[in-house]
């Protein structure tokens, strides 16, 4: 077979990988699907687990990423982490 009949037979190229950011800092992922836990390991230090992980969503209500949640990447995924626990009122 010649490279131009294999090059036919090849799928539209697949990004090798997506560019999300967390917390506005850019993370480059091969992998197609990420858990929360992954998603949290990115960084470094990993996000605690003090902090919550949720994901931008424009125009919309933005949402909070468990650890088993499944993430499908896209290029331009953006998430924000914030105190797990606010404490109104507190010093």
């Amino acid at each position: 077979m010649s490279n131009s009949q294999r090059d036919a037979h090849r799928q539209p190229d697949k990004p090798h990988f997506f560019e999300i950011k967390i917390d506005r800092t850019m993370y480059k992922v091969h992998q197609p699907v990420l858990t929360g836990a992954e998603l949290r390991r990115l960084p470094a230090p990993d996000i605690g687990p003090d902090r919550d992980l949720f994901e931008v969503v424009p125009g919309g209500s933005d949402v909070k990423v468990e650890a088993e949640a499944k993430v499908e990447m896209r290029n331009g995924l953006r998430f924000f982490t914030a105190p797990a626990q606010i404490n109104p009122g507190s010093k």
